[in-house]
């Protein structure tokens, strides 16, 4: 193979990795972290880990599920904390991927760090960046080279299998089938699909974990996969030469607000417009929003569950609107039938700009204008959503965001203890082990049926 994955995947060490890219993965953890607890209230993850624990029993492997405090095989732990995380669309992503790797890598890394026991973290921390780099990459690659929109679980099953290869561990040989295994076996399932008609398959990442943690251990006993092209073929060779020298994990952009991407660049006007102007949500007359293609698409005015509101820029504007924050507890439950919030769902209208399409996914772009009842209007101009790479969130802001999901979800004590964990790894060689019992331990929520 002329990419230098296979030796990327094995020769890596926490010493390779520069200061800002040891930063980078712990914010990342972090903001996951943060990102599944408030995901374990969601009936989507409940049925995913009682599925997991009934349907996935471990027999001499076992993992812990993802604050949970039950055990299945490492796939089953890996699906169900995948789902888990991508039930709270919160997490981290990037731009050229148009979806998300980090959901599916940090189920997989700690399915797989319960069979390496000793695991110090700064191995941890190495094997976090790993994911992101082998995952990012591919999600590149297969974008330029498959001819659908596919879901993050179609490239990301990559990142868990290489993770997979290092970890067992597996040689060079079966490291290659483990990644061809994964490529093959991802879900090739269509994004938009999922857009226009929301449901809990959501951005098929965990079927991405199981696929991708399946294949090593397939590929371990000699079962053999077609060549992963988004690394062997030549038109995708130059996603893999620059491994270990620009790293991938500091272009991800982190979500203020947890609903899909395409939407925040409208929720950051419209929020802006607000704190701008001061107006009240009573006093808006009409809402209209020009902004690129897909994110038109997102058009679910009167959400019945949460995973219509997560992909909906109509409700998820609206609740900005008329709060001046999307939190989570907007998106669910009885929040979903706020009279108010309907009202402004129901009365804005969204319209395609061609250039902003044109720009997509690189950039994404949404001008919002706001009509009142007295006459006034307010234009926001174009806007490009916070938490990208250039417009960063910043350390602090993503410890608050932390910090706000995991409120009413597990007790502070447990918060706190897990950001020092998180703030330790890797300054000494200590094992990771601690941390692991916090994050999958059993946590009481209570859970909402949407």
């Amino acid at each position: 193979m002329g990419a230098p994955t296979i030796p990327f995947i094995h020769a890596l060490r926490f010493g390779d990795l520069p200061d800002d890219v040891v930063a980078q993965a712990r914010q990342c953890m972090l903001d996951l972290l943060g990102v599944a607890l408030a995901g374990r209230q969601t009936a989507l993850s409940r049925i995913a880990c009682d599925h997991a624990v009934e349907f996935f029993a471990p027999g001499r492997l076992r993992a812990r599920l993802l604050f949970d405090g039950r055990v299945a095989s490492p796939p089953g732990a890996g699906l169900a904390g995948a789902m888990t995380i991508d039930s709270c669309d919160g997490h981290d992503g990037h731009a050229q991927t148009k979806g998300h790797v980090g959901v599916t890598v940090l189920p997989a890394l700690l399915a797989l760090a319960e069979q390496c026991p000793g695991m110090s973290g700064r191995e941890w921390l190495t094997c976090l960046v790993l994911g992101y780099e082998i995952g990012t990459r591919a999600g590149i690659a297969l974008h330029a080279s498959a001819c659908d929109y596919h879901t993050s679980g179609a490239w990301n099953a990559l990142a868990a299998a290489a993770l997979a290869a290092r970890l067992l561990p597996l040689d060079a040989r079966q490291t290659r089938e483990a990644l061809g295994i994964a490529e093959y076996h991802g879900p090739r399932s269509q994004m938009m699909r999922c857009i226009d008609h929301p449901t809990m398959v959501k951005d098929g990442s965990g079927w991405g974990c199981m696929a991708g943690l399946s294949a090593g251990f397939l590929a371990q006993r000699g079962f053999t996969g077609a060549p992963a092209i988004t690394l062997e073929q030549p038109e995708t060779q130059h996603d893999w030469r620059d491994l270990g020298e620009r790293w991938r994990i500091l272009e991800q952009y982190f979500k203020p607000q947890p609903v899909c991407r395409w939407a925040h660049p409208a929720i950051d006007a419209a929020l802006n417009l607000k704190r701008r102007h001061g107006f009240a949500s009573g006093q808006i007359r009409a809402v209209s929003v020009r902004t690129f293609h897909h994110a038109v698409r997102l058009a679910h005015a009167q959400p019945a569950t949460t995973e219509e509101a997560q992909y909906s820029l109509l409700f998820s504007v609206a609740v900005a609107l008329r709060h001046g924050v999307v939190d989570f507890d907007a998106i669910r439950g009885e929040a979903l039938t706020d009279p108010e919030v309907l009202r402004l769902s129901q009365l804005i209208r969204t319209q395609e700009h061609a250039e902003f399409t044109s720009r997509f996914p690189n950039e994404r772009i949404a001008d919002v204008s706001v009509e009142l009842l007295d006459g006034r209007r307010f234009d926001s101009g174009p806007t490009q959503a916070a938490g990208d790479p250039d417009r960063p969130l910043g350390a602090v802001a993503i410890r608050q965001k932390f910090r706000r999901f995991a409120e009413g979800v597990c007790e502070a004590g447990l918060a706190e203890e897990l950001e020092n964990c998180i703030d330790e790894l890797g300054t000494n060689d200590a094992p990771v082990a601690p941390l692991l019992d916090l994050v999958t331990d059993r946590i009481r929520v209570a859970q909402t049926t949407q």
